[in-house]
């Protein structure tokens, strides 16, 4: 009975010294580990690795990945409303960093709306007159050129800056003394007529003055016209702006323009946002493009110019 009992003691004392040995032996590997990887290189790489190898032994790093894209997640913010902040950050930053370098200064040549931002989103804050020196930044995009003022960036229409101040329009002369230019030849069913108001001719082109004079006659109820001033193909006295924001009428004088556009050696005709020439007729009206207000997009009149 003696040697009995003694063989259960032995028994029931061997499994106590494996259940010790389990843990110090992963405890001994742990360590080896931690101590190996540490000990390749000091560098601050090798020391991430380490806690890595440590962490991997006492708590699953998987749990602790999903606990922050759970927190990410409950929190209501998406990857791509992190993106957004970052890109208009990143664009706030890059405005501030060019109205703060802007040392260019230009003029402008005709008179310019204020625009908050280049996109079609952008509200009007102002008008700049013609012939003001402004301060530019050097940035361009969609057809607008930015501006620095009053220390805040603004977008004009671009085309309109010059290095040199333009020079003062020549005031136009009384009517009732300017000279008359020689009235061409009319050519068949058009009025070369003179117009009741003659001061439109004054620095106008023979082949101008023809155009504005059959208009006036075709239609007599137009009453204000643009003739010679300091811009664009208006500087060369070979264009007229016709003046209304009746699309239906501004259509038709378009319409006579371009059926007669031989007789009087037209360059172009532009009218709502849309340009015609003769020497790309074939593929009718192109669009002009988003030139910033109504005016600069010849929504409230009708833009017509002659080769000579």
């Amino acid at each position: 009975m003696a040697n009995s009992h003694k063989r259960d003691t032995d028994a029931r004392r061997k499994p106590r010294a494996a259940l010790v040995a389990g843990p110090l032996a992963l405890l001994a590997t742990a360590s080896a580990v931690t101590i190996g990887v540490m000990t390749q290189d000091s560098g601050s790489g090798d020391v991430l690795a380490s806690q890595s190898a440590t962490t991997d032994i006492t708590r699953p790093t998987r749990d602790a990945v999903v606990s922050r894209s759970s927190s990410r997640l409950d929190a209501g913010v998406s990857q791509q409303q992190l993106q957004r902040a970052f890109d208009a950050n990143a664009a706030r930053l890059a405005t501030a960093q060019a109205v703060k370098q802007a040392h260019t200064k230009l003029w402008t040549t005709v008179p310019l709306n204020l625009w908050t931002t280049s996109g079609k989103d952008a509200k009007q804050v102002g008008l700049l007159d013609e012939r003001k020196q402004v301060l530019v930044t050097g940035r361009e995009t969609d057809g607008r050129q930015e501006l620095v003022v009053d220390g805040k960036s603004r977008w004009v229409t671009s085309g309109y800056l010059a290095e040199d101040k333009p020079a003062k329009p020549e005031p136009k002369a009384d009517s009732s003394t300017a000279a008359k230019p020689s009235a061409p030849a009319a050519p068949a069913g058009l009025s070369t007529a003179p117009c009741p108001d003659g001061s439109v001719e004054s620095g106008l082109t023979s082949e101008a003055v023809m155009v504005y004079r059959a208009v006036c006659h075709a239609f007599p109820q137009i009453t204000t016209y643009g003739g010679y001033d300091a811009h664009g193909e208006h500087a060369s006295g070979r264009a007229i702006d016709i003046m209304t924001s009746d699309q239906a009428l501004g259509d038709q004088i378009a319409a006579f323009l371009q059926s007669h556009a031989s007789e009087l050696d037209l360059y172009d005709v532009i009218w709502w946002d849309q340009i015609w020439t003769p020497a790309r007729a074939s593929e009718g009206w192109r669009d002009y493009g988003d030139h910033g207000s109504p005016t600069a997009n010849h929504m409230d009149h009708v833009h017509v110019s002659t080769n000579g």
